[in-house]
C-alpha cells in the first residue's frame, strides 16, 4: 500500500500552539482527521497575521487552497496543547505548499505532517493571480 510521505523544509518560518478541544475530538477519542486541517487553518491564519496578511489581503489578492496531504504519525487527545512549526517551500509564480509540523507539547510526540497547496486567487474575477512581491519580500 502506498503511503504519503511529506517532506519538512530546510527551515521553520513560523511557530504557534494550539489545544486540542472537545469539538476536535472523534468516535475514536482522539483527534479527528477533519479538525487537523481546522487546526491547520488556523495556524495559517496566524502566520499570515504576523506578516500582516490576511487569506483574503495578501498585498491586494486573496489565497486560496488547491489541495492537502496529511502524515497522520500519532494520535492527539481532548486537552493536549499541540506545537505547529510553519514553513514554505515551492514558491512560484502563482502560489506556494506550506507545510505544518505538529506535535504534542508534553511529551514531543509526532502528530501529523501536513501539506496544503495554496494560490493567489482573486476574489472578484475569480481566477489565479500571480504572487505578489510583498509577500516575497516577506519571506526573504
Amino acid at each position: 500500500m502506498s503511503r504519503i510521505y511529506i517532506e519538512p523544509p530546510e527551515h521553520w518560518l513560523f511557530h504557534t500552539r494550539i489545544s486540542v478541544h472537545i469539538g476536535d475530538i472523534n468516535y475514536g477519542n482522539h483527534l479527528a482527521n477533519d479538525a487537523v486541517l481546522r487546526l491547520c487553518h488556523e495556524a495559517r491564519l496566524r502566520l499570515l497575521a504576523s506578516f500582516g496578511f490576511s487569506e483574503m489581503d495578501v498585498g491586494g489578492t486573496g489565497l486560496i487552497m488547491l489541495d492537502a496531504a496529511l502524515q497522520f504519525q500519532g494520535q492527539g487527545f481532548y486537552g493536549d496543547e499541540l506545537d505547529f512549526d510553519l514553513g514554505i517551500i515551492d514558491l512560484s509564480n502563482t502560489g506556494f505548499s506550506l507545510i505544518y509540523r505538529i506535535c504534542r507539547v508534553h511529551d514531543g510526540a509526532a502528530i501529523a505532517m501536513v501539506k496544503t497547496g495554496m494560490a493567489f486567487f482573486n476574489y472578484q474575477r475569480q481566477r489565479i493571480s500571480r504572487t505578489p512581491e510583498i509577500f516575497r519580500n516577506a519571506l526573504a
